[in-house]
């Protein structure tokens, strides 16, 4: 009797369409800007020596460096192998596969969705606002059953900051009745808009941070969740019994050093001014029809035949991440800062592309 392994699978996963990130999706360029990642690799170097040993569940180096870079103590941090897992840990600590939803508000980040299926929680979608602003009316008809809310400021892919006042009148709307996720994965390009400073007010707040982006760190798969004890301690009772490995708890403690910190810093005003002069560049080439403002390290613009631009720039090696699929995003293409001489060249073939069109 033949075995069809697929049937063994649970339903969910079998019908799961997997997130497809820069790396599954392939491509051979030389200018890859099409996952967010800063565009050089960092200096930092193995230390740590006792491979024999397994690491602290939660390396004390790493969990004092964070607390005292973002403003709050170590019994408000937990981290983990990146903001994905964070994500995911939410869900399995605080919603019943079968009985609670999840909520999130597209176009926004992908993994949302993708990790509850897995888990096979329901998850309701209220689209934002033409501004990608939360549709509050719409948010409060779906909260019912809703254990956590998920919402990206600034948001992926459209790179805008959500209204605070509207993130207020959120965290009052789902008091006593949910946990308010604030993914705040490219907050280093816009510190000033971080929430880290309301956890204190408001103790269903959570806040999602990674060392991904501004960091330099992708490789390292290293994020953290921020919250207030009582969510920072049912978090551990389902967190795997050694998340961090310990090469990345050594290069994580390096980055959240003093000189560490100052160098993503100097790193973020790299990409803050290229992201400057791109947004000036775009909107002269004839082939593209919008450019939208950003307070991240990518740019959404919106093409006049995005599929043949994105193709032909493939073609040439640069690299962009086709929003097509996305909720209201026909059309639009997100582009990664990278170094002037990347930036350049973008700007480059672009240009060739609307001459030949014209």
């Amino acid at each position: 009797m033949s075995l069809n392994i697929e049937e063994l699978a649970r339903a969910n996963v079998r019908a799961l369409t997997p997130y497809q990130s820069a790396r599954r999706l392939g491509g051979n360029g030389d200018v890859w800007l099409n996952a967010n990642e800063f565009p050089l690799p960092v200096p930092f170097e193995l230390s740590q020596q006792t491979l024999n040993r397994y690491p602290e569940c939660q390396p004390k180096i790493v969990i004092e460096r964070y607390a005292a870079y973002a403003g709050l103590t170590p019994e408000q941090v937990l981290v983990s192998r990146g903001a994905d897992e964070g994500i995911e840990l939410l869900m399995r600590a605080f919603c019943e596969p079968g009985k609670d939803a999840i909520l999130f508000c597209p176009p926004t980040y992908g993994m949302y969705s993708v990790s509850a299926e897995t888990i096979g929680i329901e998850y309701r979608t209220v689209a934002a606002l033409d501004d990608w602003q939360l549709n509050l009316p719409a948010i409060a008809d779906q909260l019912d059953g809703v254990k956590v809310v998920y919402m990206c400021s600034p948001n992926n892919p459209t790179g805008n900051l959500i209204n605070p006042d509207d993130i207020r009148k959120l965290l009052d709307m789902t008091a006593g009745k949910a946990l308010l996720v604030a993914d705040e994965a490219y907050i280093e390009f816009c510190p000033e808009a971080t929430l880290a400073s309301w956890l204190q007010e408001y103790p269903h707040l959570v806040i999602l941070r990674t060392l991904s982006k501004a960091f330099a760190l992708a490789g390292l798969r290293c994020g953290f969740t921020l919250a207030n004890k009582p969510v920072i301690d049912l978090l551990m009772k389902v967190i795997a019994p050694y998340p961090l490995a310990t090469p990345v708890a050594d290069v994580a403690g390096q980055a959240l050093s003093e000189q560490g910190i100052a160098l993503m810093r100097q790193h973020v005003a790299e990409l803050n001014a290229n992201r400057a002069w791109l947004f000036e560049q775009l909107p002269q080439i004839s082939v593209v029809q919008q450019v939208f403002p950003s307070e991240t390290n990518y740019i959404l613009a919106r093409f006049t035949d995005s599929p043949k631009v994105f193709k032909t720039l493939w073609d040439q090696g640069i690299i962009l991440r086709d929003q097509n699929k996305n909720p209201g995003l026909a059309g639009c293409l997100r582009i990664s800062i990278g170094t002037r001489e990347e930036c350049e060249r973008l700007i480059a073939a672009l240009q060739a592309l609307s001459v030949e069109q014209a």
